[in-house]
């Protein structure tokens, strides 16, 4: 008779418990009449990998539905999502809950025009901004071929051009902007971006006085007080700073002559 070893059964496996959320909203719909700002709390229970984006969907689909936030790519692409997030701008799509505590306050984008809610119009602002700088490319002939070859450009200068086109227009920079708030005219470190990125652009027939003309005044580059907060919260991890900078010595240079 052979002796057999007997193995201890194993206790059930416990699920890994998830804590407990609460996420904190500023509500305030201007469109309705007597709605006044004020704070709302929802709890939830976090999952694996939770997103903000994911837990304001989950709050809206069983929770509240009248919540108001922007969504479209969920990718950190459209730049839709952007809100305040524990006093810092960002995306929600891009913010981890377990990054944060327990405990998750979320505002609006100040500066922008308020739509509801977490919503708000930064497609407006961001058209104004690109119809005063003139935004687009100023082709050096009047009559565009458009069955000639396209204009060859370096590699190193297109990626260069590329990295500064990367701008998703989320506004992140320009709600953290110190002089945007006291500036209802300042085109911001997005608007600033836009002139850099053209004036890299071989294809582009403005020279630097066309650009001083543009951003050449306290509404423009000479308005930024360097504080960097644009920098700071770009999600894109843009160089503003560096942009800024390069920006004003070279309309600085303009104005002195």
């Amino acid at each position: 008779m052979t002796d057999t070893a007997v193995t201890p059964s194993q206790p059930p496996a416990t699920e890994p418990q998830h804590r407990k959320v609460r996420i904190k909203v500023l509500r305030y719909n201007p469109q309705e009449r007597g709605s006044v700002p004020r704070m709302q709390t929802y709890e939830l229970e976090e999952a694996d990998g939770m997103t903000l984006f994911i837990a304001l969907n989950e709050i809206r689909e069983k929770q509240d539905a009248s919540l108001q936030f922007d969504f479209v790519c969920r990718a950190g692409i459209c730049g839709s999502c952007a809100m305040v997030i524990n006093g810092r701008p960002g995306l929600a799509c891009r913010t981890l809950t377990e990054s944060l505590g327990p405990e998750i306050t979320l505002a609006p984008l100040p500066v922008f025009e308020l739509i509801a809610d977490l919503s708000v119009n930064t497609g407006k602002w961001m058209r104004a901004m690109s119809e005063r700088l003139q935004a687009w490319i100023h082709m050096k002939q009047k009559e565009v071929d458009l069955s000639r070859l396209e204009e060859r450009m370096e590699p190193e200068l297109a990626q260069k051009i590329y990295e500064l086109d990367r701008c998703i227009e989320c506004g992140c920079c320009v709600a953290g902007c110190g002089t945007a708030r006291m500036r209802e005219d300042f085109v911001g470190a997005v608007g600033l971006n836009k002139i850099a990125r053209f004036r890299l652009d071989p294809r582009d027939a403005r020279t630097d006085e066309d650009f001083y003309e543009l951003v050449g005044d306290d509404s423009g580059v000479f308005g930024c007080m360097s504080l960097l907060a644009c920098h700071d919260v770009c999600p894109k991890s843009l160089p503003l700073a560096t942009q800024i900078a390069f920006v004003r010595r070279k309309m600085a240079s303009v104005g002195w002559k």
